[in-house]
């Protein structure tokens, strides 16, 4: 079955805004073995919006459009897809008492008749209730076609799909598509494709994708059968084959669990307190890891130390390693780890140090260079990386190989090491 999208928006066109609708979506029809040729972005002009969606359908089964739905003159996705589909407009009553409803919990006393706009559907379509705004999403299927229309904002256009939009596809589907998502840190895109690479040769199904992130490497399972117990059945060999490939060095098989997740579930297991102690990244890595729901059974403390006089003052880094060795230096780095833990009372810290840039860098310590240590156990593990690209690049990959280098010192102590 083909799917296309059309992202609708003038601020799209204009590069105001990062379209990362067209990429959730884009991996989402992967995943339900959907095959997609065509993609297209088209400003808020009915005219020129009712014929890309007249054009998709003439060549695809399904086109799904984001974007357009709000109550503003300018957002015209579903007058134009009502046009096409010859569906006329009608309010619904349900939506009405939803939009009703989530401006009363949100406190708005005054509601503009314009807003009453997003209870009008197609006639005929299928609504779809929005947890998490008051554009509903729509199904308008004719003649064997579907259109499906979402939301704009990621935070309402996402819990949808997931929700919504995937199972109704998926029973669109003839087979059962079942995924499974292997997450690995510490090593390279290149030397993970390379131990894939016969793997990926040889597929048929179920098959192996993979897929670079900051710092780590996923790989996607994907198989299909008759249900879905089967097609589970067809994906554990492979997840074992990589687990004999990579170990430890994969941090789960859970598509939503994130690194940081994974590192604070490794600290709660063993009932381990831990602080950051952070320089360049400036709290970037507290935050990654208070992100977590829970997080604050094992984290204890951020502390930021920007400043060398912060170093000294909240890390008692000792004033003559900074004068002789610098704040950016493997010392500097396994004295805020060792005094951190010591002096907020946690069994782990980590710490980073290093130049983000752009500026700062010299031919001896040139921007991209981050060292990082992990005090746990009375045991100081230092690192040092060289990172390249932009000031927010450098800082990420020090966040992600924080984590990993955190995970990995937890694994060592157990006698394990990735």
């Amino acid at each position: 079955m083909e799917v296309e999208l059309i992202s609708v928006g003038t601020e799209l066109l204009l590069g105001n805004i990062v379209n990362t609708n067209a990429a959730y979506l884009s991996e989402q029809c992967a995943l339900l073995g959907l095959s997609m040729f065509h993609q297209s972005v088209v400003g808020d002009n009915e005219e020129r919006l009712a014929e890309a969606i007249q054009t998709a359908l003439g060549r695809s089964d399904v086109v799904i459009l984001s974007g357009g739905l709000g109550p503003t003159k300018d957002d015209l996705t579903k007058e134009a897809a009502a046009k096409v589909m010859e569906m006329p407009l009608k309010e619904d009553k349900h939506t009405r008492k939803l939009i009703a409803e989530y401006f009363k919990n949100s406190g708005i006393k005054t509601v503009t008749e314009n807003n009453w706009k997003q209870a009008q559907v197609p006639e005929g379509g299928i609504v779809v209730d929005n947890d998490n705004g008051t554009a509903p999403g729509l199904i308008l299927e004719k003649d064997g076609k579907s259109v499906i229309l979402l939301p704009g904002p990621p935070n309402e256009m996402q819990p949808m799909f997931a929700k919504s939009i995937f199972p109704y596809l998926n029973k669109l589907q003839p087979e059962m598509i079942c995924s499974c998502m292997v997450k690995i840190c510490g090593l390279g895109e290149s030397y993970v494709e390379t131990q894939i690479a016969d793997l990926i040769e040889k597929q048929t199904n179920p098959t192996l994708a993979p897929y670079a992130k900051t710092g780590e490497v996923h790989l996607r399972i994907t198989a299909k059968a008759s249900d879905e117990k089967e097609a589970k059945k067809l994906i554990k060999p492979m997840v074992r084959e990589l687990r004999k490939r990579f170990g430890d060095y994969i941090y789960s098989t859970d598509e939503h669990e994130t690194l940081a997740e994974s590192v604070l579930k490794l600290l709660k297991e063993r009932e381990l307190t831990l602080t950051t102690a952070e320089s360049c990244t400036g709290g970037m890595l507290a935050a990654r890891l208070t992100d977590v729901p829970g997080a604050s059974e094992v984290f204890k403390q951020g502390l930021v130390t920007y400043s060398n006089k912060a170093k000294r003052k909240l890390l008692d880094v000792k004033k003559t390693t900074l004068k002789d060795y610098g704040a950016v230096s493997e010392k500097t780095a396994k004295e805020m780890a060792k005094n951190g833990a010591f002096v907020t009372g946690s069994d782990v810290c980590i710490s980073i140090t290093g130049i983000a840039g752009p500026d700062g860098g010299s031919e001896e310590k040139p921007v991209g260079l981050v060292y990082m240590a992990c005090s746990l156990n009375n045991k100081v593990t230092v690192k040092e990386y060289h990172f390249q690209g932009s000031r927010e690049k450098i800082r990420e990959y020090s966040v992600v190989r924080a984590l990993t280098l955190l995970r990995s010192c937890i694994l060592e102590s157990d006698g394990k090491e990735s």
